[in-house]
Formats: C-alpha cells, sequence, structure tokens
C-alpha cells in the first residue's frame, strides 16, 4: 500500500482508501500520518459537518489521500478528485464495495479512475477475491445469455451454485 501510495504521490494525484473495519481504519490513518500524509478519516461516527468538511478539504486538494469506511461511504458522498480507489480489505459483498468505488466515478468525474484491490495470498481475503469474481463471472453469464447459461455449466459449476456452504 505505500508503495502504491507514493506513487500515487509522485503523480500529484488523489487516492480515496477504503476498509471494511473503522478499526483498521483508525490503524491505517495514524500509520499514514506517521509517514507524512495527513490523511481525512471518514466512518459511521463522522458527523454530518464533519462529513462535508473532509469532502470539501479532500476536493479542494488539501490532503492526499482519504480513508473511507467502506459502509459509512456508501451514500451521498462525490470524491471526483481522486484518481485512485484503493480497497485495503475486500468486502464478502460486492455490492456494497462497487457502491464505495463508485463514490470516485461520478458526475463531474473528468479522470481515468484506477481501482486497486490489495490482497494477500493464501488468505480469507483470498478466498474472498475467488468467490467474487467467480459470482461476478456467473452473473455475467447469465445475463447476457440467459437461461442458455445455465444449460452450459458443468455438473461441479452448477453444484457449486445451488450448494450452501463451502464445496471442497
Amino acid at each position: 500500500m505505500m508503495d502504491l501510495l507514493e506513487a500515487i504521490q509522485t503523480r500529484s494525484e488523489a487516492a480515496i482508501l477504503f476498509s471494511s473495519y473503522v478499526s483498521m481504519g483508525h490503524l491505517l490513518n495514524r500509520h499514514l500520518t506517521r509517514h507524512g500524509y495527513d490523511p481525512l478519516f471518514l466512518h459511521g461516527a463522522t458527523t454530518l459537518p464533519e462529513r462535508q468538511r473532509m469532502v470539501d478539504a479532500f476536493q479542494a486538494g488539501r490532503h492526499p489521500v482519504m480513508i473511507l469506511s467502506l459502509k459509512a461511504a456508501g451514500t451521498g458522498l462525490t470524491l471526483t478528485r481522486a484518481a485512485h480507489v484503493i480497497h485495503y480489505d475486500r468486502s464478502w459483498n460486492a455490492a456494497v464495495e462497487g457502491q464505495a468505488t463508485d463514490r470516485a466515478h461520478r458526475i463531474g468525474q473528468h479522470k481515468t479512475v484506477t481501482v486497486h484491490r490489495l490482497i494477500t495470498e493464501h488468505t480469507v481475503e483470498d478466498r474472498i477475491d475467488e468467490l467474487l469474481t467467480h459470482k461476478r463471472d456467473l452473473a455475467s453469464a447469465v445475463l447476457t445469455s440467459g437461461e442458455r447459461a445455465l444449460t452450459q455449466l458443468t455438473d461441479h459449476e452448477l453444484a457449486d451454485l445451488v450448494t450452501l456452504g463451502t464445496r471442497r
């Protein structure tokens, strides 16, 4: 994450950094502060006036990084200054993560926004990523091909689709 933020800073760009956990947001805030980033941290306990002050300060370019808890950042924010969205940890809910990413993809956005997902191999995050990727691919296949896509699944893929719990 630090290498990524350094590259973003070198390009004079801004980033929004999402975590699913408020406690991790506090840790990230302290860590980035110690390294001179002066981040903002918006979470569920942030008051509406403070939230607006943070958004205005970020949009005005006074802070290069804004940390947001995933759920607190789900609605009502427009952060078009961000050219980078970083998901520090993965959410089990792809829709929540997608809504968070959309904070940078708003009306008035004129930059290309790059989304970075930080995943540690062979951890629960890696498994979450596999599940979300599989879920997105399956949804895309069904939506674009309709019921025909279901008939093209292997027995194992079909069983995975309808089985509760894990199959390994």
